[in-house]
């Protein structure tokens, strides 16, 4: 259970669309949500101007692009991200302890360019898309749990400041990571919603229950019939638990 500020603050929502469409919801939530996504869908078309275009509507900005290269293009990358603005940013945690570290280096040095609170780095664990059998299928034998973990470990123990993991591995990630890491969570749909491509899924309440910092929630918001009423449907259910 959640007060009403605690709530909008938990939900980052999806703005996995073109420009206009994502303007338009933007405009809708504003004074209502907190958090939005640009992902690579958005970023890609529009580049840093779609995150300061969030930031003057009063957003704060995940920005989802699941950086994962070369340690010198990771740091390179990541200063670029932040200095445009990004709240959050997603790396792999595949890209190994030393690729994150860089990352960390690339943050930190555009929090003193631009003298402000560093940008936040979540390590995308196992994809929420993806279930035991994608994991094998590119040659990782391990229980996804247990993959999730080693990633975890490895991420948040290299400077990450959490991960990105499915609603079902949060509580045994806030046991391993403690009550400072910041976990978000896709994969997340209220009851009744499509499951669409995604495979390890649970409600808004339960993720949150279980440990989960932030909530992403996408088309269940952006592509219902009233996006408003959507979202405020998710923070009531966080309020009541």
């Amino acid at each position: 259970m959640l007060g009403e500020e605690a709530a909008r603050e938990s939900v980052i929502v999806a703005l996995d669309c073109d420009k206009q469409i994502a303007l338009e919801l933007a405009d809708r939530l504003r004074g209502k949500a907190r958090w939005v996504k640009v992902g690579m869908t958005l970023f890609y078309a529009e580049g840093p101007s779609i995150v300061r275009e969030m930031h003057d509507r009063g957003f704060k900005v995940f920005l989802d692009l699941k950086i994962h290269d070369i340690p010198f293009q990771v740091r390179g990358a990541a200063r670029s991200a932040s200095l445009s603005g990004a709240d959050i940013l997603s790396i792999h945690g595949l890209g190994s302890s030393a690729m994150i570290a860089q990352a960390r280096e690339g943050v930190e040095e555009a929090a003193a360019k631009r003298d402000g609170d560093r940008t936040r780095l979540v390590a995308i664990s196992v994809l929420t898309s993806m279930d035991q059998g994608s994991l094998s299928e590119v040659g990782i034998e391990l229980p996804v749990k247990d993959e999730v973990a080693r990633l975890a470990k490895l991420s948040f123990d290299a400077g990450s400041d959490g991960i990105v993991c499915s609603p079902q591995e949060a509580a045994q990630m806030r046991k391993l990571l403690g009550p400072e890491a910041l976990l978000v969570t896709p994969g997340v749909r209220p009851v009744g919603s499509a499951v669409g491509d995604q495979k390890r899924v649970a409600t808004p309440a339960a993720a949150i229950a279980a440990g989960a910092s932030k909530i992403v929630v996408g088309r269940p918001i952006t592509q219902a019939d009233e996006p408003i009423s959507a979202f405020e449907c998710i923070v009531n259910e966080l309020v009541k638990g």
